[in-house]
């Protein structure tokens, strides 16, 4: 049985290292690099796993994992500068990559110490700097992955053309309308990979994202992906159809090893490609 609990927190930080030179973080560090703070609302979400006592019914008492998370991630990070009050970022970068093996690491003990000799293990972390980016770690598969998201907006018809328009009408419904519809299409882009030493960062984001912007979403934004796109000629242009394809368009092409894609046709359906 798993459970996962989550706690927000605030903080500053930035991508500049005090004892290089300004060319040298500018190197290393590119867009984001900076001297002066920024700010982020995180959230973290932590996962543990344990059979369920078969007399209070719980895997544990979230109470006590609250006590180990006010102690051991709230007091420490919350409304504070990360770089100047944590004292492990000092001499590291406070990526998101980073902050997860930290957290993995100090929370792994925490849960030793508070239950010793009891099988409850911490199994999965997820970190959301933002909601167009955040990065989660798998414990048991020691498996770290950075997830971007992006949108566009394009039209489409479903229409198979091997068959009759009665049958068309039928299985597609209004989605079969001759003069198309549209939607905003929320894209997730996630790799997967271990943190470069010197940036701790697993990819190089603004690469990322000019990959993505010109394989996709420059490509598809405003368009009607059946009449504007000839990927999709005489194709069924289903969601399940251009997640395929984007995979196809991004794979080996993006700065990192390509882990998973899923595209949000709407807040109700998604579509997912996971390199197995």
């Amino acid at each position: 049985m798993r459970l996962t609990r989550r706690v927000t927190f605030s903080s500053g930080h930035r991508y500049w290292v005090p004892d290089w030179s300004e060319s040298k973080n500018r190197e290393v560090f590119g867009q984001w690099a900076n001297p002066y703070n920024h700010g982020h609302n995180y959230i973290l979400d932590v996962t543990a796993s344990g059979p369920v006592d078969p007399v209070n019914g719980m895997v544990v008492n979230i109470k006590r994992i609250d006590d180990v998370l006010k102690r051991d991630v709230i007091q420490m990070f919350d409304q504070r500068s990360i770089n100047d009050e944590v004292p492990a970022f000092r001499s590291q970068s406070s990526t998101l990559e980073n902050l997860l093996n930290y957290f993995a690491e100090t929370l792994t003990a925490a849960f030793a110490a508070e239950w010793p000799g009891q099988p409850i293990s911490l199994t999965h972390l997820r970190l959301e700097e933002m909601p167009t980016l955040w990065a989660e770690l798998d414990l048991e598969l020691d498996m770290m992955t950075l997830t971007r998201t992006y949108e566009f907006a394009a039209a489409h018809r479903l229409q198979a053309d091997a068959l009759p328009v009665e049958e068309n009408l039928a299985l597609y419904g209004k989605c079969n309308n001759p003069a198309g519809h549209g939607h905003n299409y929320v894209l997730e882009v996630t790799v997967a990979g271990k943190p470069d030493p010197t940036t701790g960062m697993m990819v190089d984001l603004g690469a990322l994202d000019s990959t993505v912007h010109e394989e996709v979403v420059d490509r598809y934004d405003h368009k009607h992906l059946n009449l504007d796109l000839p990927e999709f000629a005489g194709r069924v242009t289903t969601s399940e159809v251009v997640a395929q394809e984007i995979w196809d368009r991004l794979d080996g092409k993006v700065p990192a090893q390509l882990y998973r894609v899923r595209l949000w046709e709407t807040a109700r359906n998604a579509f997912e490609v996971t390199r197995s």
